[in-house]
């Protein structure tokens, strides 16, 4: 079997190694563009210096009100697109691989004077009341996607994510709590999904891998479970997606009984093992023994590890040398490893 350090291949995508900086929001965009800054750039950059094998840019934009907050990055115009090629042509200098993920936020858009969603349900009572799209915005919205596809690759991506979980606007299709419509996109709940993943798959490259980050399942009373989602990620995978990022909640305020290290792994297994396709598994997994193991007993293909990077930027670096690997950093850094 496989392990953390060793090479993946889907497709044109050829990784060093199976570890993931997954995409988390740094909500730093000062200027309120959507554009990344120096900030973004260090960010990243530093993870790629420190060994990472994939690098997933955090939760992009494709409208100014599909934020989360006026503090977040877009895709929505083509003047955004030279700030992120600077940040991946350097990332990719220093071998690591990079995606972004591209999402809307729906209802859970903070700082939208009126969001919109699926349907107008209100997330929790801090949150604002959100307008229902019209089956023509729901149209014109896969448009924005499909536009915001073409920008990231202009930038230069290796891989793209598709943001289709925690409760943002994919999810809130895909879910029963929050979908009820009496149109095409309430009757097909999965119908949203596969449209934007047909859209994604139009503009990238044939051999270029489409993942998709997916709740498996709802913590909320009422919230779907892993037989349905294994039923949408089917229809999900026949669209086009080629790789599962699996992670769970976000449509409610309750969360899981126990999140420990490696709570999301089983939820990936069963992902993997239903649609025979690769997964990439996330939540605490910091640590290094605990995500080799995922690797090395077929749970997953893939290992994001987020708090883990955040702390240290260099995480895969020093989980490779306490595996017993190589040192992962460029040259110039070989002296910290020398015994002499």
């Amino acid at each position: 079997m496989p392990t953390l350090l060793d090479s993946f291949q889907i497709k044109g995508l050829q990784l060093k190694n199976r570890i993931v900086m997954p995409p988390m929001c740094q909500y730093s965009v000062t200027e309120k563009d959507g554009k990344p800054n120096d900030w973004h750039f260090s960010h990243y950059t530093s993870r790629a210096i420190g060994g990472a094998g994939l690098i997933i840019m955090e939760m992009t934009d494709v409208d100014p009100d599909g934020r989360i907050t006026d503090y977040d990055l877009g895709l929505w115009s083509d003047d955004q697109i030279p700030a992120f090629k600077k940040i991946i042509e350097t990332s990719q200098v220093y071998g690591a691989k990079v995606g972004i993920q591209i999402a809307h936020a729906g209802r859970k858009a903070e700082d939208a004077a009126v969001p919109v969603s699926s349907s107008a349900i209100q997330f929790s009572g801090q949150y604002k009341e959100p307008r229902e799209l019209s089956t023509v915005e729901v149209e014109e919205m896969v448009g924005k996607f499909e536009a915001a596809f073409k920008r990231a690759l202009n930038a230069g991506v290796d891989t793209i994510e598709i943001h289709g979980a925690h409760g943002y606007l994919i999810h809130q299709f895909q879910s029963p709590l929050t979908n009820k419509r009496t149109d095409k996109y309430g009757e097909d709940k999965s119908l949203f999904g596969v449209e934007i993943i047909k859209a994604a798959r139009r503009v990238m490259p044939e051999d270029m891998p489409l993942l998709f980050r997916i709740s498996a399942v709802e913590y909320a009373e009422g919230g779907y479970d892993m037989d349905y989602v294994i039923e949408l990620a089917k229809r999900y995978k026949e669209a086009g997606v080629d790789v599962f990022h699996v992670s769970s909640g976000g449509e409610g305020e309750s969360g899981p009984a126990s999140s420990g290290p490696g709570y999301q792994v089983d939820l990936s297994e069963g992902i993997r093992k239903a649609l025979n396709v690769p997964t990439i598994a996330v939540g605490r997994m910091e640590d290094p023994k605990l995500s080799d193991e995922v690797i090395r007993e077929g749970k997953a293909d893939l290992v994001a590890v987020g708090r883990g990077m955040l702390r240290n930027p260099y995480w895969a670096n020093e989980a490779s040398l306490q595996l017993g690997g190589d040192p992962l950093t460029p040259v110039p850094l070989a002296a910290a490893y020398s015994i002499r």
